[in-house]
């Protein structure tokens, strides 16, 4: 059985080609409102003890463009609820 990506979840995977201090410690992709991105996590310590740090971001393009450089990022637009509807999307 495939794995299919449900929205509004996703899984981080240990990122085993850490080899900077700043890259993240996990990595995975998720689907938040029909809209696939890409999730890193930090762990790191706070007063309160370990905590997690996270960033989302669409995905990255892997195909180069036709100069030889990968296209810049957009930043996704997504919506959260439609105008009128009174629910938490959470």
């Amino acid at each position: 059985m495939a794995y299919e990506q449900r929205d509004n979840s996703g899984a981080l995977f240990k990122n085993h080609h850490k080899d900077r201090p700043n890259q993240p410690d996990y990595r995975g992709t998720c689907m938040i409102y029909g809209k696939m991105l890409e999730m890193s996590a930090w762990l790191k310590q706070g007063s309160k003890g370990e905590f997690y740090s996270l960033s989302f971001q669409p995905p990255r393009d892997r195909q180069p463009s036709q100069e030889g450089q990968t296209e810049p990022r957009k930043a996704p637009v997504i919506k959260l609820a439609d105008e009128g509807e009174d629910t938490v999307p959470f």
